[in-house]
Parts: structure tokens; C-alpha cells; sequence
């Protein structure tokens, strides 16, 4: 009698293959239940964690940073200078920028306009920030391709 509702063993390897590719489709549908921790990058933390950073890939093959300088005014006024150097035998234009922020790191709504910089073959330029309050305490400076 051949009942359509009766399943039957597959013949010989084509059984053990069919199990073994019902195990492993089956395997991988197990995972832990609850919430999860963030996970962090430093793609979209680097301006919480430095003080100086490169926001995109041309800027980051062609500028780098020889020295930071950070000095409080009579006033208590942050003012920092930091040393832009080009690392190509090309004359280049960057534009760069600062935002100064609090002790905790947030921002102090002081941020410096976006400033074009032309650096010649190998130069290196000294780039002065001052904050406009004395609230900051940190800062960022942001270098990113001319627009």
C-alpha cells in the first residue's frame, strides 16, 4: 500500500546528504536572545576621540598633522595652532576647521567657519584657533578636501 502521507527513507549517501543539509539549514537558525551591546567604530567616533582629524580619503592621503599647541588666554580664552603639513609633491587646497567643546567633550556651539588652506609642495602652515568663550576646554580640528 502506498500512502502519499508516509515518508520514506532516501536511498543509500542521498539519505546521509539530504540529513546532513537539513542540519546545517537548520544550525544556523539558533542565535542568543536579548538586547545587545552597540557596536562602536571609530568611522563615526573619531571627532569624540581626537584632536585632530581628516574627514575624507584625498585629505587623508595628502595632509598630516606635525604638532598640536594648546595655550589659554589672559582672558581663558582655549586658542590652539596646529602644525598642517602636505605629504605630496604637488601644491594643494584644503579647507579646514575647528570646534572647540566643553570639558565633557560636547560642543560648546564654537565652531570656526570652514577656512581654505593652500599648502605648497612638502609645506608645513601653522593654523591658529581661538575660541570665543571660555567654556572650551577641548577641540577638534577637522581637515576635509576643498569644495
Amino acid at each position: 500500500m502506498n500512502s502519499p502521507s508516509v515518508l520514506r527513507p532516501l536511498p543509500g549517501r542521498l539519505g546521509v546528504v539530504a540529513a546532513v543539509a537539513v542540519l546545517a539549514l537548520t544550525a544556523g537558525c539558533v542565535s542568543e536572545p536579548g538586547p545587545f551591546a552597540p557596536l562602536d567604530t571609530t568611522k563615526f567616533t573619531l571627532e569624540n576621540t581626537e584632536r585632530f582629524v581628516l574627514l575624507d580619503q584625498p585629505a587623508q592621503n595628502s595632509v598630516t598633522c606635525t604638532g598640536l599647541q594648546q595655550m589659554t588666554l589672559a582672558d581663558g580664552r582655549l586658542e590652539v595652532v596646529a602644525n598642517v603639513k602636505n605629504r605630496e609633491s604637488r601644491r594643494i587646497q584644503v579647507q579646514i576647521s575647528c570646534v572647540f567643546k566643553d570639558e565633557q567633550g560636547f560642543s560648546t556651539g564654537d565652531e570656526t567657519p570652514w577656512q581654505n588652506l593652500i599648502l605648497s609642495e612638502s609645506a608645513t602652515e601653522a593654523v591658529r584657533f581661538t575660541a570665543m568663550n571660555p567654556l572650551a576646554k577641548k577641540y577638534t580640528i577637522r581637515v576635509r578636501q576643498a569644495r
